[in-house]
C-alpha cells in the first residue's frame, strides 16, 4: 500500500495514482508490487520487449492485467514501425521506418499504416500506441530520432503524422504524438543525458512546433513531452517539468487532450532532478499522466510526491481533477475489456492491408483492390 494513503484521504491518493502508468518485468506473470499499484488505482501499464513473448503469451498477459484491475485499464505499447516495434514475431507486420512512409508523401498510405497498427496491437489487447513521432529530422547526428521521423520538413511530418494518428484512432486505438516540443535536432539521447537546444522562438515556430500544432488542430488524443531543455522557453528545466513550455502547447497550439510524460526514470530526469520533484513540477505545468516504466519504488515515489504537494498546498486539487477528467475521456473512448481477438490476425483482409502498405512504402503502385482495403 502506498505510504501516502496513511497520511491523507484515500480518494486523493487514488486520483493521484490514476495519473501514473507503470511498467514491470515479466512475460507470464504480474509481479506483486505491480499488482499492488494496480489495486492502488494506476491508470494502466506500458509493455516493452521484456514483456513480449509469443502473440498468445502477450494476449494472455494483456487479458490478465485487465482482469486483475477489474475496471477499465489502459494498456500501451511503443509500436512505431522500423526499429521501435515491440511486437515482431508471428503474424505481426514488419512496418518500415517512418522515414520510408514519409518519403512516399502519401497521406492515405500513412493513414492505412495507422489502421494496420491499430488492428494488430488491439488484437492482443492494447488500447494505446505511443506513436507517431512528430519530431522533424533536422540533425543527421541525432542518436535517438533519425529514421523514426517522417522526414526533414515540418510540413511533411505534420501531414503524414496526423494521417497516421487518424488511422490509429479510426481503428480504435489512441495515438500519442511525441516528443513535444521537438527532439529532432538534439545530438544527445535523453535516455542517457539531458539535452539542451538553443533555438530561438522564430526557429521553434517555423520547424519544431508546426507538426504538434497540426496534431492539436486535428483533435487527436495525446501528446508526449520531451526531456529536453529549450533555452528560449525555459533554460532551467526540461519540457516535461516546465509550465512555460507546456502552456505553449495548451494555449498557443490549442491542445486539449491528454499530456503524458516520457519515462521519468530516463537519466535526463532521474539523474538531474529526481522522480518526485519532476512529477510535482510536471503536474503543476500541466502533465496529466506520468510514465514510470521500471521500478515500483520510483512509481510509488511519484505518487507520494504529488499527494504530499496537494496536501501541502503546492498543487491545487483542481489540477488533479483536471488531469483525471482528461484521462476519463481517453479511457471511455479507447479502453477495451479483456478479450481474445488473435483470430483477426492473419486473415486475408489483414494480409492484403499489410501487403499494400509494404508495397506502397517500396514505391509500388497499389492495386485498385488495395485502395479499397
Amino acid at each position: 500500500m502506498l505510504r501516502a494513503m496513511a497520511s491523507t484521504d484515500g480518494d486523493l491518493s487514488r486520483r493521484v495514482a490514476r495519473m501514473v502508468m507503470i511498467g514491470f518485468d515479466g512475460v507470464d506473470a504480474v509481479p506483486p508490487d505491480a499488482k499492488a499499484l494496480i489495486d492502488a488505482g494506476v491508470f494502466g501499464a506500458i509493455l516493452f520487449k521484456r514483456n513480449v513473448g509469443t502473440p498468445e503469451q502477450t494476449a494472455a498477459l494483456c487479458r490478465h492485467l485487465k482482469e486483475i484491475a477489474g475496471r477499465p485499464f489502459v494498456l500501451a505499447v511503443d509500436q512505431e514501425g522500423g526499429r521501435v516495434a515491440r511486437l515482431r514475431d508471428g503474424p505481426f507486420t514488419a512496418i518500415p521506418p517512418m522515414r520510408d512512409i514519409g518519403a512516399t508523401g502519401d497521406e492515405a498510405l500513412a493513414e492505412r499504416t495507422g489502421r494496420l497498427l491499430a488492428h494488430e496491437i488491439s488484437a492482443v489487447g492494447f488500447d494505446w500506441d505511443f506513436a507517431p513521432v512528430l519530431d522533424v529530422d533536422t540533425n543527421p547526428q541525432n542518436p535517438v530520432i533519425g529514421d523514426r521521423s517522417f522526414g526533414r520538413t515540418p510540413e511533411l511530418v505534420a501531414r503524414m503524422g496526423v494521417a497516421l494518428a487518424r488511422g490509429l484512432e479510426a481503428g480504435g486505438v489512441a495515438s500519442c504524438a511525441k516528443h513535444f516540443p521537438g527532439h529532432g535536432d538534439t545530438s544527445q539521447d535523453s535516455h542517457l543525458e539531458l539535452p539542451s537546444l538553443p533555438h530561438d522562438m522564430e526557429r521553434l515556430r517555423a520547424v519544431e512546433l508546426p507538426p504538434f500544432g497540426a496534431f492539436a488542430k486535428a483533435g487527436l488524443s495525446a501528446v508526449m513531452t520531451a526531456h529536453v531543455i529549450f533555452q528560449a522557453l525555459d533554460p532551467e528545466v526540461p519540457a516535461t517539468m516546465s509550465a512555460k513550455v507546456l502552456k505553449l502547447l495548451r494555449e498557443e497550439l490549442g491542445f486539449g487532450g491528454v499530456l503524458v510524460s516520457d519515462d521519468l526514470e530516463m537519466k535526463a530526469i532521474a539523474d538531474h532532478f529526481g522522480i518526485g520533484e519532476a512529477a510535482v513540477r510536471g503536474t503543476l505545468g500541466g502533465v496529466d499522466l506520468f510514465l514510470v516504466c521500471h521500478q515500483a519504488g520510483r512509481q510509488n515515489e511519484a505518487i507520494e510526491a504529488i499527494v504530499k504537494a496537494v496536501v501541502d498546498g503546492r498543487i491545487p486539487r483542481s489540477r488533479i481533477d483536471e488531469a483525471n477528467a482528461r484521462l476519463d475521456a481517453l479511457e471511455r473512448r479507447f479502453a477495451h475489456p479483456p478479450a481474445d481477438r488473435l483470430a483477426q490476425l492473419g486473415t486475408p483482409e489483414h494480409q492484403l492491408l499489410a501487403r499494400g502498405i509494404l508495397a506502397g512504402a517500396q514505391g509500388a503502385d497499389p492495386t485498385e483492390r488495395w485502395r479499397k482495403a
